[in-house]
């Protein structure tokens, strides 16, 4: 594929994954902002995108092209919620996606 056509796909992907991030954490939380809860669902999700997105050469299934969007999708659900919501399941996130990659990166 072209490279100026998956960059499009990525940016198609993270917008997408904002709009829909917005309208579901303002389905689900009706309170401005929480600050105490953390939110598993979001959790997960933020997880397996950094992970579909910073290990995609890991991943050998799919093509890297593919894992990478479905991650930037994914990444951009949960930043994309409700202003205050999101953050602190990024960062865990993320921190675990480097992590993986980290030992990733030793073993192999």
């Amino acid at each position: 594929m072209d490279q100026t056509i998956i960059y499009l796909i990525y940016i198609l992907s993270f917008v997408i994954g904002m709009i829909i991030g917005l309208l579901l954490s303002y389905k689900k939380y009706t309170e401005p902002f929480v600050s105490n809860n953390m939110d598993l669902v979001a959790l997960a999700i933020s997880i397996i995108g950094w992970i579909l997105l910073i290990n995609s050469q890991l991943i050998t299934l799919i093509p890297q092209y593919i894992s990478i969007t479905i991650g930037i999708f994914l990444i951009a659900t949960v930043l994309g919620m409700r202003p205050g919501y999101g953050r602190f399941e990024l960062v865990i996130g993320f921190i675990v996606s480097i992590i993986i990659w980290l030992i990733g990166m030793v073993l192999l």
